[in-house]
């Protein structure tokens, strides 16, 4: 399904996704075309792994894994983790250690089991009752000798005659599609099936109208395959049947506290877990309950993958059923660096050397792009825990290498300075190493996820000597941002200013959501604007009291009011909401100071008020949050010195505030900004 989508045109991808096509038409009508065009190609130029069943030797376990070791034969499961590649690192939750008598080859097979047997367990079947089967490819036919295994009779169905003999041989009474009506009521005596898995691939109903023509009276039908899902009412009301679909491999699929986390569900409440369902699949080829030997039509040697798919996608017109990739065993040490003969332009001896940490999505949708347009600087390598993304990463601009190992950039002489660009969890100590090896860092908001991280960081910071720090703030470089800073130079008197930010919702599992990866969105986001704030009146808040409507749980950040003292008695209020419409552009300032005013719509348009005049000012793109002076201003630093672009008493202020914004909404009332050393004159020099 993936490489059909990715081998499609725009228009064809377009039709096949109109979702996809709906958000890109919100985007262009909130952000302009020329922006949507470039992110949507941004995003469909990324790379995707591929694979989500597979079985290996376990090289190394990480901290609390103690039901495999080094030496371990296993299977493994999980999209993104049991991926098509020579090494994987896979959470413990979905590894299952192989007993004796259980091979590589069949184990490869285990997700696939496992998603079978889900889809089986979620019919409720009893011993001796008769399991229907619409489908007879892999899922079909392992799922054909579960229920049998499980003391059911099995009937297979399937259009093709030759899936139909494998289905005979395997155990399962299977008949062509034609003669399936005729032959169930033939073979169970006229009752019908009791239970009817639907383990096809199709668009097409048919499917599930010959499920309830299959189905006795009261009968349950459950669809494990992807198939078109018009349900035929008068059929299904006339059994009063029941229909189910089945949800991939088990309870914990798709729950990050489960999968990425390792948190386990307790036995006595969720039998059967994915990770159960895995083991339980194991358990039935120890037991030579499933025969796979005869589904595994084909092998191929790794280096011969592309032929494996020109098979799976039809290309090759030849039959098959289940394809096997092979690795073979790796006897030299592991490999984290590809070097690349790059044959990028030649900048002078004195250009930057810049290191990247992290290749995410914004990496190459926003940032990278944007220190390849400055220019003043050469990217020289890039680190990301996925070699998948550090190779297209380091291919598309131009670097000299790709890494899965952070030391090879914090080593690299060539290297003088750091961008950090992984989750926010990591940005801390990444920031402390890179400062620790002499590199100038430039991290992308927050720098800190929690107060202990803070402190740490500051005292770096209390040495004689430090590097060049730098965090992403970098509204307050927008050149609407100037000309509005330029405009309230010359008021003296305290300033009232309002922050409207249509946030837009995200689900409670994502990981900026996430205390441990991103710290939750005020202290992942609204730092932004805590920042832009700071800027305009000079200095951080002394004091902020911040409330949260209580819709995501007691002490959410999705809907927020924050009200911010400053110490020359301006007041800041910020109103982060994630409960709006996507229609209404994301962010709305308004000043009021000195008899003066002004209005700032999105980094689009500036409104300045003051003795009865009104001036406007626009962008001359399409919006300019400030991404390429801030990152200018970083490298003119780095090569002429001077004071940091943002000084660090509002770096380390701003992210004290959005610390404190985080602590009054749990305490209920304001709180006092610690900012200690942050405005002795050294500290700015």
């Amino acid at each position: 399904m993936v490489v059909e989508f990715a081998e499609k045109n725009l228009l064809g991808k377009a039709q096949s996704r109109p979702d996809l096509v709906l958000q890109v038409v919100d985007k262009a009508r909130r952000e302009g075309i020329l922006p949507t065009i470039e992110a949507a190609l941004n995003r469909l130029d990324q790379p995707m792994v591929l694979g989500y069943s597979s079985s290996g030797i376990v090289q190394e376990v990480g901290d609390g894994v103690h039901h495999v070791a080094a030496g371990d034969w296993v299977a493994c499961a999980g999209g993104g983790y049991a991926v098509h590649a020579e090494y994987a690192v896979v959470p413990k939750n979905l590894v299952v250690k192989l007993p004796e008598g259980v091979d590589l080859a069949e184990a490869a097979f285990t997700t696939l089991g496992a998603i079978a047997m889900h889809g089986f367990r979620l019919s409720n079947p009893q011993i001796g009752e008769r399991v229907g089967i619409i489908g007879l490819g892999l899922l079909g036919l392992m799922a054909g000798q579960i229920a049998a295994a499980a003391g059911c009779e099995v009937f297979g169905v399937d259009i093709n005659p030759n899936r139909v003999d494998l289905g005979r041989k395997t155990g399962i009474f299977s008949v062509v599609r034609d003669q399936a009506k005729e032959a169930c009521l033939a073979w169970s005596l006229g009752c019908g099936c009791d239970v009817v898995l639907i383990c096809a691939d199709t668009k097409s109903d048919d499917p599930v109208d010959l499920a309830a023509e299959l189905a006795r009276d009261r009968g349950r039908i459950v669809a494990v395959g992807a198939v078109g899902m018009d349900i035929p009412r008068k059929k299904y009301y006339e059994k009063e049947l029941s229909f189910q679909v089945s949800r991939s491999y088990g309870p914990g699929r798709y729950d990050p506290l489960y999968e990425e986390k390792g948190q386990d569900y307790p036995f006595g409440y969720i039998r059967w877990t994915e990770g159960r369902n895995l083991d339980a699949f194991i358990q039935l080829l120890r037991q030579k309950k499933i025969q796979l030997k005869a589904l595994i039509s084909h092998r191929f040697p790794i280096d011969r993958g592309i032929e494996a798919y020109e098979l799976i996608t039809g290309k090759k017109k030849e039959d098959y059923l289940g394809v096997l990739l092979e690795y073979p065993i790796i006897l030299d040490p592991r490999v984290s660096r590809i070097d690349y003969l790059v044959h990028h332009k030649k900048l002078s001896a004195e250009s930057i050397g810049i290191g990247i940490i992290g290749a995410g999505l914004y990496a190459n949708s926003v940032f990278l792009p944007v220190i390849k347009k400055v220019g003043m600087a050469r990217m020289v390598g890039v680190a990301s825990a996925s070699g998948v993304t550090a190779q297209h990463c380091a291919k598309r601009f131009g670097m000299d290498y790709a890494t899965s190992n952070v030391d090879d950039i914090l080593d690299d002489e060539s290297i003088q300075g750091v961008v950090i660009l992984t989750r926010h969890s990591s940005h801390s100590e990444l920031t402390q190493r890179a400062l620790s090896k002499g590199k100038a860092v430039y991290c992308e908001k927050p720098l800190v996820i929690t107060r202990e991280q803070l402190l740490q960081l500051e005292a770096v910071f209390q040495k004689d000597k430090f590097p060049l720090l730098m965090v992403g703030f970098n509204r307050r470089f927008s050149d609407l941002t100037k000309e509005l800073k330029k405009f309230l130079s010359d008021t003296h008197n305290p300033a009232v200013i309002h922050y409207r930010i249509n946030a837009g919702f995200l689900p409670a599992q994502h990981w900026l959501n996430d205390p441990n990866q991103g710290g939750g969105r005020i202290i992942g986001e609204a730092c932004h604007f805590i920042d832009f704030i700071t800027y305009l009146i000079g200095n951080p808040p002394v004091e902020i009291y911040a409330r949260s409507l209580p819709d995501m749980g007691r002490y959410s950040q999705d809907n927020v009011v924050m009200n911010l003292l400053f110490s020359d008695g301006s007041i800041g209020t910020i109103t982060y909401v994630a409960n709006g419409d996507k229609a209404l552009p994301k962010e709305r300032l308004e000043v009021f100071c000195d008899g003066s005013a002004a209005i700032l719509d999105d980094f689009r348009r500036l409104e300045l008020y003051k003795g009865g005049k009104q001036i406007f000012r626009r962008t001359l793109s399409q919006q300019d949050k400030g991404h390429m002076n801030s990152w200018r201003a970083f490298i003119d630093c780095i090569k002429h010195g001077g004071p940091p672009p943002i000084p660090y008493s509002h770096l380390f202020g701003v992210t004290a505030s959005a610390l404190a914004a985080v602590e009054s909404i749990r305490l209920v009332k304001p709180v006092a900004i610690d900012h200690r050393f942050l405005y002795d004159s050294h500290f700015d020099r």
